[in-house]
């Protein structure tokens, strides 16, 4: 916000929020309904401004705008539903020998206000209206968005659309604002203020370690939930390398896509020196060969890569598989591909690096035990990934097990880009590639980063909250005589702020 010091901000929203916390579920799911009403009434002169600061074509961005209205619609029926507040009544007895046991209450409440690091690869859905912002609306907290400077006219428009939203559902005005400051500086008074109850990011490790530990330092330590990226390793068991036609066209597509800007993007090829491994390789580099450099989101990514990618390339034992075309402008990203041994990459920590942009290495293992040892080696994922023949993949169970202690998704015969947004989905892995694996920044479960449960005991009925009170029936969990029931859903309109 023009003018306002971090200190005004973080005021502003503490303020707004000892009025939101106490808002209806049913408000807030139609504030969200709005807030998505409002990006569309954009029209496209969002995809056109997002367009020119990206360089992300048109029909990538439309999809995108569905992905971020959809998502504020599935938390808004969440709301709706109202079983997310995990509502449960252990009641007491009076009866019980040798003491009465209390009447126990629990649910999840919102923890207050939370930053927002806005995301330069998902400049609608990870960003200023993005999956975090829904996520930590929907719950009652307040946002305080830092915009990213890569599509600054993107953020300010979508940020009048929320604003907008407040002013139709008369909600306070701070529970949204957005700071500007492209600083680091800004960044780091936003993370430290006393009254930041959270952190929401999206990038790299680099960034995401530094708010990391300096949340950590603070008087009254906080959750960052920082997802940081991977290479997402992918196994490739012999036999469908072997009798897969489609296998290296279906790996350069996700590779390339996007000019390999996904955290999800296929970073790392694993797989057995056996018959038909040399025919693949060289049907993937001819498949990836094929493609031109393409412009990057913005020419600080685009040095990174080149940066990275050079590093990489220019590792022992490492081979390059095609030829580097030449960049044009420098935001442009040139596709990359190479091969190590084994035993190469397991001692290299720097190959096991991600390399942000349309690049893949692949491992070569002499038999299963060896591939088991590169799995092992592994940091924490977002995803892994197994391609494999149905009769081939019980004899590779172990190897699954492995890759299934590394990531938040594991996924069978398919590409690790795109990210469903379900309830299902989980979109956070064991360190470093997120900073709790506990959480998912994508789906409607992402609203858990931002609560916390309290128990109230022996309360009077009338001071409980109404999901709460016997009379309520909503999705709650009850303990009678030591037997857990759950109540019948029923349709319930929470008491009105």
């Amino acid at each position: 916000m023009s003018g306002l010091s971090e200190d005004d901000v973080l005021q502003r929203a503490d303020k707004a929020f000892q009025v939101y916390r106490y808002i209806s579920a049913q408000k807030r799911a139609a504030f969200l309904h709005a807030i998505a009403a409002e990006i569309d009434n954009l029209t496209d002169d969002l995809i056109r401004i997002a367009a020119e600061e990206t360089c992300l074509p048109e029909a990538r961005l439309k999809n995108e705008r569905g992905r971020t209205t959809n998502q504020l619609k599935a938390f808004a029926q969440l709301l709706q539903a109202g079983d997310w507040v995990q509502a449960t009544i252990d009641t007491g007895d009076t009866e019980r020998k040798p003491l009465p046991r209390p009447d126990l209450r629990k649910m999840l409440f919102p923890i207050g206000p939370v930053v927002v690091f806005g995301a330069s690869n998902f400049p609608l859905a990870f960003s200023t209206a993005g999956g975090d912002t829904a996520s930590a609306l929907a719950s009652g907290c307040t946002v305080v968005v830092k915009s990213h400077p890569a599509h600054p006219r993107t953020s300010a428009l979508v940020s009048s659309a929320i604003r907008e939203a407040i002013r139709q559902c008369g909600l306070p005005g701070d529970i949204f604002q957005e700071v500007s400051d492209t600083s680091i500086e800004a960044g780091q008074r936003l993370v430290q203020h006393r009254l930041t109850k959270a952190v929401a990011f999206t990038g790299s490790f680099q960034g995401g370690k530094a708010l990391f530990d300096l949340a950590g330092k603070r008087e009254e330590p906080i959750p960052v939930y920082a997802e940081m990226g991977s290479i997402n390793p992918v196994v490739l068991l012999p036999g469908i390398v072997r009798e897969s036609d489609t296998l290296p066209a279906t790996l350069a597509s996700s590779i390339l896509l996007g000019v390999g800007q996904f955290c999800t993007n296929p970073g790392l090829l694993i797989a057995l020196d056996t018959d038909g491994f040399t025919s693949f390789l060289h049907k993937l580099a001819a498949e990836m060969a094929q493609a031109s450099p393409g412009n990057m989101l913005h020419t600080g990514i685009a040095a990174a890569y080149k940066h990275k990618k050079s590093e990489a390339l220019h590792q022992k034992g490492v081979h390059t598989l095609i030829q580097e075309k030449t960049d044009t402008t420098e935001r442009q990203g040139a596709p990359a591909l190479a091969l190590v041994d084994a035993r190469d990459f397991i001692a290299n920590p720097i190959l096991k690096e991600e390399v942000f942009g349309p690049y893949s290495l692949i491992v070569k293992c002499e038999d299963e035990e060896e591939l088991k040892r590169v799995v092992q080696s592994l940091k924490g994922q977002l995803t892994a990934t197994v391609f494999g023949l149905p009769q081939e993949l019980p004899v590779y169970r172990e190897v699954i097990g492995l890759l299934q202690t590394r990531c938040g998704r594991l996924i069978c015969n398919g590409v690790p880009t795109g990210v469903e947004v379900t309830k299902a989905m989980q979109h956070g892995g064991p360190y470093p590639s997120s900073t709790d694996s506990k959480f998912t920044s994508v789906g409607t479960d992402a609203i858990y980063r931002f609560v916390r449960p309290v128990c109230f005991q022996d309360f009077p009925e009338a001071l409980l909250p109404p999901e709460l009170q016997n009379k309520n029936e909503l999705n709650i969990w009850r303990c009678v005589n030591n037997t857990w029931t759950r109540a019948a859903i029923q349709t319930f309109n929470l008491q009105q702020a």
